[in-house]
This record gives structure tokens, C-alpha cells and sequence, in this order.
């Protein structure tokens, strides 16, 4: 016989013996029977709900699972290892560790990677439209050709990403450190850059079809050659000043090329 069993055996047993008796129980008899019935029921359903509690937290902190739409890895370690081709859309991978992982071609459409770490990554190809990579750690992680309009790089680390041909229309870089990273042949329509850190970025050969926001970005030696900024938002004359356009780039009309333009080739850089 089960435990709850028990206990619900002991409790039909009072009961029963109180109809016997017409009622007339002692109330002594009556409290010791129900209170020890009583008891045992609070600690079995105690016991049932950490029980219950218990399988909830192994289930979602269960690193084992195959990777699959919706799956909870969040503060998993997932570093180092083949991911090419999966399905993660929906997945919450909070805080997961991607570092030197390749996830090319992998479905990431709506998926949680707030605060992952994706250092030297690989996501090209990667489908992520409206995305969560708000805080991620990114340095050196390759997102080229990746499709994540609407998706947010909300204070993301991504200094020396490459994005080179991505897909970015409505995309938010709001904060976030984007030293060195490569958005050449990107679509950047609609992207939201303010206050982002865009030092030495390169933006040259970007499409931008629409308003593109730079309030408050920091843009020394950022490659704007060719560029067509006309519609640009938040964008002044002292960032202009810092950052690096040519007779190509087109300004709007409150705004002008600096006398410093072109400015010369870039230092060459480290590869580590």
C-alpha cells in the first residue's frame, strides 16, 4: 500500500468508526485520530510538491536534450561543439555558452539568448528574425548573411562581429559595442544605433533604404564611404567629423563633409 494511500485509509477509518458510534466520539479520540490523518496528508502533499518541483527544475536546467523548437537550455554550456542545421526556434537559451560553436544555418527565429556568450562563433546563415540578443558577449563571431530583422543587439559585446551581408531591417544596436565589426553589403533599414559604440565599424557598402538612428553614437573612423545618410536621424556634425566619408557619401541637407574627407586607409589589425 502507497503512503497516500495509507493516509486516506486512516481517514475513511475515523469516519467510519464516528458513524458506528452515532457521533458520540470523545473529542479527544475524534482530534487524535483526524490530527495524525491530518498530518500524515499535509507531509504527503509536502512531499508530493517538492517532488513535483524538484522534476520541474531537472526538466528545465536538463542540458542533455537534443536540440529541437522551444527546448529550455537557458545557462547551459554548448561551447565547442557541432550545431550546424539545427531547429531552436522559440528556444530559451538565456545565459547559454556558445563559445566557438558553429550554429550556421540554424533556425534561432524568436529564440532567448539574452546575456549568452557566443565568443568566436559561428552564425552565419542563421535565421533569427525577432530574436532576443540583448547583452550577449559576441567578440569575433561570424553573423554574416544572417536574417535577424527585427531582432535586438541591445548592449551587446560584439567588437570585430562580422556582418557582412546580414539582414537587419528594424534591427536595435542600441549600446551596444560594435568596435571594429563589419556591416559591409548589410541592410541596416531601419536599424536603431544610438548611443552605440561604433569606433572604426565598417559600415561602407550597407544598405540603408529608410531612416537609420545615430543619436548619441560615437563614430571616430567610422567608414561611412558611399553611404547614403540622407535619411538619417540623431546624426550631428561633430560625429560626422570623427568619422570617415567621401564625396560619395550623402549627408542630410543641415549637415556637411568634413574638410579631413576621405580619410586614409585603415590601420591594418592584429587577426588574434
Amino acid at each position: 500500500m502507497s503512503f497516500i494511500a495509507g493516509v486516506a485509509d486512516l481517514a475513511r477509518e475515523g469516519l467510519a468508526s464516528l458513524r458506528r458510534r452515532g457521533g458520540a466520539w470523545s473529542c479527544g479520540v475524534v482530534g487524535q485520530k483526524l490530527g495524525v490523518a491530518g498530518g500524515y496528508g499535509m507531509l504527503a502533499l509536502s512531499t508530493a510538491f517538492l517532488l513535483t518541483s524538484s522534476d520541474a527544475t531537472v526538466r528545465a536546467a536538463d542540458c542533455g536534450n537534443v536540440a529541437g523548437p522551444g527546448l529550455d537550455w537557458s545557462g547551459c554550456s554548448k561551447s565547442n561543439i557541432m550545431l550546424q542545421n539545427s531547429d531552436l526556434k522559440g528556444a530559451n537559451l538565456f545565459g547559454a555558452h556558445f563559445d566557438s560553436t558553429d550554429l550556421s544555418d540554424t533556425n534561432l527565429t524568436s529564440a532567448n539568448l539574452e546575456k549568452a556568450t557566443l565568443v568566436r562563433a559561428w552564425v552565419k546563415n542563421v535565421h533569427a528574425d525577432g530574436a532576443n540578443f540583448k547583452r550577449i558577449e559576441a567578440y569575433r563571431s561570424d553573423f554574416s548573411n544572417v536574417s535577424a530583422n527585427g531582432a535586438s543587439f541591445a548592449n551587446a559585446e560584439l567588437q570585430r562581429a562580422v556582418f557582412r551581408g546580414a539582414q537587419l531591417v528594424n534591427a536595435d544596436f542600441q549600446k551596444a559595442e560594435l568596435g571594429r565589426a563589419d556591416f559591409s553589403k548589410a541592410n541596416l533599414t531601419g536599424v536603431n544605433f544610438s548611443f552605440a559604440n561604433l569606433s572604426r565599424a565598417g559600415l561602407s557598402g550597407a544598405v540603408m533604404q529608410g531612416p537609420v538612428s545615430f543619436s548619441g553614437a560615437f563614430m571616430y573612423l567610422t567608414r561611412i564611404e558611399g553611404l547614403d545618410l540622407s535619411n538619417a536621424t540623431g546624426l550631428q556634425q561633430a560625429q560626422l567629423n570623427l568619422a570617415c566619408g567621401d564625396k560619395d557619401t550623402k549627408l542630410p541637407s543641415f549637415l556637411k563633409a568634413p574638410t579631413g574627407w576621405p580619410c586614409p586607409p585603415d590601420d591594418p589589425d592584429d587577426k588574434d
